[in-house]
């Protein structure tokens, strides 16, 4: 087992893996940037080291100076958490290459999956199903056309190098096709400075779900079972929960044994999820597979009664799984609190916390690092928390929501608390009848 582990990462995750990590007996190196001088995950650790100004490009994402940083404290294992590195083949790989164990997937696996159109012809060589669309980049505007008038309208263009709905267009028409085609490209072109184009069948009414997977270094994979996460806003999750209410037993075991075919056929190893899109006929289509921990893996936690970052560091270690699939016995949700102003477009609201009661009791579990006169800087995420509930139905689960959110008091910044105490009480969301256009027809009343 490793003897110390930094975290390339900030704010809760951080916070969550020093907490982890101290359970196993392991010893903590924090890095922060000057932004994040009082931040918990500094506090916590055992050891803090600063690794250079508040712009992400000048800290968290310098590779040197985290290497620089695991080197000087003698760190055997990195935890990139979710964001910034997690998902950089390159800096898995400079870790091989410096002794140090990157906790995540190798460089090879991250570029397999990272790039979509790659990642859509690997699954389906591994037989897992796929959205109709083009094989591979598509090359020009002339293809371009053929492949949506083959695949058949409504289609969506999607970014290779995409991500946050960054460089993705819905078209409904053949004459909308050329302005779409070139915005999206422009947007791509801006936001990751590759500008590749594929092409999917768009899924109507569809639900996001995901599968969590665990895979070890023989090869062998697991998984735990999945998580909803159609409540979105521009392609960013608001909320997540499991089981999902749209799911039966019959397409859990059957997504579930894709994503376990998915991960095993290019031997994956670490904690990761496979993304599908799921139509109203219940058909589910492999999206994308995220090569790290996810933000909402909390919920998973809970009604397994699995710490998924443990399983992650022992797997680094070598330690093999069970090869036991994971069903919930409980149901999860899970709410991410943002500082943002939801009356004024989810406008971001970063400042001092002036006043803040943290929600407990009973299947209440909060993941957070701000506290009150913490002062929440503009360079990162805006999410501040993440509110968990656990019970043992759906509907206790949203009642004790209700109930945790009345009593979480955030003052001194605006925070996303208010859209999520009206969504629990929204009728299609008690229903459980939503789809990821949920927030499209979404108002906010006021309270």
């Amino acid at each position: 087992m490793f003897k110390k582990i930094l975290i390339a990462n900030r704010g809760e995750i951080a916070l969550r893996i020093i907490r982890t990590c101290k359970e196993m007996g392991i010893q903590t190196v924090a890095v922060y940037s000057t932004a994040d001088t009082e931040s918990l995950h500094v506090r916590f650790a055992d050891e803090a080291v600063c690794i250079g100004p508040p712009p992400s490009n000048e800290s968290y994402l310098k590779i040197p100076n985290i290497i620089a940083a695991a080197e000087i404290t003698n760190a055997d294992a990195i935890h990139p958490g979710y964001g910034f590195l997690s998902e950089n083949a390159n800096f898995s790989k400079i870790c091989e290459e410096n002794g140090i164990k990157f906790i995540g997937a190798s460089a090879e696996m991250i570029e397999k999956m990272g790039d979509k159109s790659s990642a859509k012809a690997t699954m389906k060589a591994a037989g897992v199903p796929c959205v109709p669309g083009s094989d591979g980049i598509i090359q020009d505007f002339e293809q371009c056309k053929a492949v949506a008038q083959e695949t058949g309208y409504p289609v969506m263009l999607k970014a290779t190098a995409g991500g946050g709905g960054k460089g993705m267009r819905a078209v409904w028409s053949e004459e909308d096709l050329l302005k779409a085609w070139e915005s999206a490209r422009q947007e791509s072109k801006a936001a990751f400075g590759n500008d590749d184009m594929y092409m999917e069948k768009l899924i109507e009414e569809p639900r996001h779900i995901e599968i969590q997977i665990v895979g070890d270094q023989s090869g062998r994979a697991c998984h735990l079972s999945e998580r909803d996460c159609s409540i979105q806003r521009r392609h960013q999750k608001l909320t997540e929960e499991t089981p999902s209410p749209f799911m039966t037993k019959a397409l859990r075991d059957k997504m579930g044994m894709a994503a376990v075919k998915a991960a095993e056929f290019i031997n994956y190893e670490g904690a990761g999820t496979i993304e599908f899109l799921v139509d109203k006929h219940k058909n589910f289509y492999f999206m994308e597979m995220n090569t790290r921990i996810q933000v909402e893996h909390p919920i998973t936690d809970e009604v397994v009664e699995h710490d998924l970052i443990r399983e992650q560091i022992k797997v680094a270690a070598g330690i093999p799984i069970s090869g036991k699939h994971y069903h919930p016995r409980l149901h999860s949700i899970e709410c991410r609190i943002n500082a943002e102003d939801p009356y004024r477009g989810f406008r971001p609201s970063p400042g001092k916390i002036t006043n803040l009661h943290a929600p407990g009791g009973h299947g209440v579990r909060l993941d957070t690092h701000v506290y009150s006169g913490y002062v929440i800087p503009p360079n990162y995420d805006s999410m501040i928390a993440k509110l968990i509930t656990t019970a043992r139905t759906r509907e206790e689960a949203i009642s004790k929501m209700r109930r945790a959110l009345n009593e979480f008091i955030v003052e001194g910044i605006q925070t996303t608390i208010p859209f999520h105490r009206q969504l629990m009480d929204h009728p299609d969301y008690i229903a459980g009848n939503y789809t990821t256009k949920f927030m499209e027809n979404f108002e906010m009343s006021e309270e």
